[in-house]
């Protein structure tokens, strides 16, 4: 195992703990990635719990589908970050969490609304795509599709992807998209259904 592999692995496995701990997944739920290189990335296994990663729970694989090293099964879900690497030459990273809020929104047909400086920032905008059985070739080749044009997709009836240069920006996008989507519920609960970032300042939009 490479210097860079361990070092990828040691940043997943911390994400993913924070990742259970703010509840975006539970159990064996969820599994992230990252980019070794333009041929290479680096996937959790199946069935593996994302708070109690170890070197050995991780498989690399290549953009072609070849499972290249590790003791691990690479998880069901490899299609969905093999798929969003090679529609992205820009991103490293590929979060993909189970939020309830965000699922939650679009099973009942609500847009998830950007509504602070944080969310419209890193999130940017939202895609969607129908539900489709997990590990299936039409749930990564449709996630990928919106990948095209959006860094955070969500998964009908199933859960997000959230993607990024690097794995601490994915996830950051993983974390806006559900708070965003947690401040919408909220909205809606106040009987407000148009309140959003302004859109006009999203083309000069920057943070400190």
């Amino acid at each position: 195992m490479t210097t860079r592999v361990e070092s990828l692995i040691e940043e997943l496995s911390a994400v993913g703990v924070d990742i259970v701990a703010r509840g975006l997944a539970l159990a064996s739920g969820g599994n992230i990635s990252a980019r070794i290189d333009e041929d290479t990335f680096v996937v959790t296994g199946s069935g593996t719990w994302l708070d109690r990663l170890t070197p050995e729970d991780f498989s690399v694989m290549s953009l072609s589908g070849r499972v290249i090293s590790g003791s691990a099964s690479p998880s069901s879900e490899w299609k969905l970050h093999q798929r969003s690497y090679a529609a992205r030459a820009d991103v490293n990273a590929v979060v993909h969490v189970h939020p309830q809020h965000a699922v939650l929104l679009d099973a009942l047909g609500h847009d998830v609304r950007l509504i602070t400086l944080d969310h419209a920032y890193y999130v940017r905008s939202v895609g969607t795509t129908p539900y489709y059985p997990n590990g299936s070739d039409e749930l990564a080749d449709s996630a990928a599709e919106q990948a095209a044009h959006h860094d955070c997709i969500i998964m009908g009836h199933h859960g997000c992807s959230a993607l990024g240069d690097s794995v601490s920006m994915a996830f950051r996008r993983a974390l806006n998209l559900e708070e965003a989507a947690t401040a919408t519920y909220r909205a809606l609960l106040l009987g407000d259904t148009k309140t959003a970032f302004p859109a006009e300042a999203l083309a000069a939009l920057h943070h400190a």
